[in-house]
């Protein structure tokens, strides 16, 4: 099963930006890729996603502060966060879409105040 390793999250002021990276094991090419996020008490939601065409969707929540991108020939996926909000507080996950594989161990971003 491929495994997924994200990695970039920290501790950073409202109004900053973090870049996360989501490593997989295998190969991504012609596969879609979601980056999701979970805050405590809440259920996990998607927060944006990125098709094997490079085709890009986001949550309203982070429409025009976030973006994801990808290198295939890293088996990479970036996810861009700018004007961080204390709201987008919590641990950031990959996955693919179609089928999704076991969830990694997630990063974990906290924008204070």
């Amino acid at each position: 099963q491929v495994q997924l390793v994200e990695s970039g999250g920290g501790l950073v002021q409202a109004g900053g930006s973090l870049r996360l990276s989501c490593v997989a094991s295998r190969s991504i090419s012609g596969k879609a890729i979601g980056w999701y996020r979970q805050a405590p008490g809440t259920q996990r939601d998607v927060v944006a996603t990125i098709t094997n065409a490079d085709y890009t969707n986001y949550a309203d929540s982070v429409s025009g502060r976030f973006a994801i991108s990808r290198d295939n020939a890293k088996n990479t996926v970036y996810l861009d966060m700018n004007s961080l909000k204390p709201e987008d507080t919590a641990v950031y996950y990959c996955n693919f879409l179609f089928p999704p594989t076991a969830w990694g161990q997630g990063t974990q971003v906290t924008v204070s105040s």
